[in-house]
């Protein structure tokens, strides 16, 4: 079933130049398409992971902006490549400008396209929108992104399509952005895949509430508190039970929109907090108590799990001596015992004794309150044998880059999620046909 261009709306608060901003969309994105074809986070983001010198394809991209300024495929790409390297800024800017000249970039299918997904992104960094290209690429999909600005109209029209994702992770820039999309995708005659008033369910202080007593699961009650709140932690005018239902040192703290362990720390008493805030500038910050989950050796273990569908499917386990386990850093590739308990996990995930089976109630809990169709979980497991979570996010990286030499089970882990994220949007299109008939 094709979906064509859907006409609808802007806002009716839109101003006179935000709306000429929409509807010039069909003309950049016509001039975006005699450009070399966008390369993508899932061709540029390997690059950076397996240490490369991207200064001359930086070069290349530069050099072709400048011949002709609406590039707009070499600005995406040169601002995807910044901020891989961390040039936040300057690679937010570069985005900005590659936005200005077009809202809409393809990633075409591997051959003749069999179904053409449409993906509605906000701008921003690495961390904004769900990295879809991972689980399209060199597949018989043809991705296309749709860049929507937080704040402006939402576009008259919406490219060619067969089924919809809205690929934006909620944060508080897009928290206005999500509910407008969602008050779109009631009226749109497409399939949408997750949808974005379940998306906002994500927000840490909303899922933390709303996972509460599920069963077999444990998600520690999460608050989110300003900085005079925390001074009077400080000053011991008051404990960590005047927020925390089950409040106590020591405490997680992290700003507000941090991700990757940006800014978060485990505090063990009011004179860490008082050095903490020292050291942050932000307004904000999210409030919860640690729980100290290290098995009997000593090591933390963290689980990526997602679930397709509310079907749950093995991304990664990083194990370490500290309890911000990153899988970056948890030296994976350095332990070839690490990796064999990583690739046991996997091989064991839908055994009997199995993760998936052993958190089958938890899941599906999960699955069932957050309700979105894709949905990518970091957890762990408490000394008692219940499923630790703490973060559930659509836009987390499901990805194998890993090199195959060191992680040889991964790729056909990482299959699985692609096939079952295939044969969702194959349902949802047949279902949408059959209700059309």
């Amino acid at each position: 079933m094709n979906v064509p261009c859907i006409e609808f709306q802007p806002r009716p608060q839109a101003t006179t130049a935000t709306t000429a901003a929409a509807t010039a969309t069909a003309t950049a994105t016509a001039t975006a398409t005699a450009c070399p074809p966008l390369m993508g986070l899932a061709r540029l983001m390997p690059l950076a992971f397996q240490g490369e010198d991207l200064m001359p394809l930086a070069q290349t991209l530069l050099a072709r902006s400048a011949k002709d300024a609406h590039d707009a495929n070499a600005l995406m790409d040169l601002s995807t490549l910044l901020l891989l390297q961390g040039l936040r800024e300057v690679g937010l800017a570069t985005q900005a400008q590659a936005i200005d000249c077009c809202r809409v970039y393809h990633l075409p299918a591997e051959g003749a396209p069999a179904l053409r997904l449409l993906a509605v992104v906000a701008p921003g960094d690495l961390m904004t929108n769900a990295p879809l290209a991972f689980l399209f690429a060199h597949s018989d999909v043809a991705l296309t992104l749709l860049y929507v600005r937080p704040g402006e109209p939402l576009p008259h029209w919406l490219p060619p399509h067969d089924a919809l994702w809205i690929a934006v992770s909620e944060s508080d820039p897009v928290r206005g952005l999500l509910g407008d999309l969602s008050a779109a995708c009631a009226v749109w005659d497409t399939p949408v895949i997750n949808p974005p008033a379940h998306t906002l369910r994500t927000a840490r202080a909303q899922a933390s509430a709303l996972l509460h007593g599920v069963p077999g699961l444990h998600m520690p009650e999460t608050v989110r508190v300003d900085r005079a709140a925390l001074q009077t932690l400080v000053r011991c005018e008051a404990g960590p039970d005047a927020w925390l239902v089950d409040g106590a040192w020591p405490l997680i703290v992290r700003p507000v929109d941090s991700h990757a362990g940006h800014g978060l720390e485990k505090l063990a008493a009011p004179f860490d907090l008082a050095r903490y805030l020292a050291t942050q500038p932000d307004a904000e910050f999210f409030l919860s108590r640690f729980i100290d989950y290290a098995s009997a050796d000593g090591q933390f273990r963290k689980f990526r799990v997602v679930l397709v569908d509310g079907v749950p499917h093995a991304v990664h386990l990083g194990v370490s001596a500290h309890w911000m386990v990153h899988y970056l850093n948890a030296g994976m590739a350095e332990s070839a015992a690490k990796r064999v308990e990583e690739a046991q996990f996997m091989a064991d995930f839908d055994t009997d004794t199995g993760f998936a089976r052993r958190h089958a109630v938890a899941l599906q809990g999960i699955a069932e309150r957050i309700g979105l169709d894709y949905l990518v979980l970091d957890c762990a497991e408490t000394r008692d044998g219940r499923l630790l979570v703490f973060e559930a996010d659509p836009g987390a990286a499901v990805h194998a880059m890993d090199p195959p030499d060191l992680f040889p089970y991964k790729p056909a882990a990482i299959e699985k999620v692609r096939v079952a994220v295939r044969a969702l949007l194959g349902r949802r299109v047949a279902a949408h046909a059959a209700r059309m008939v």
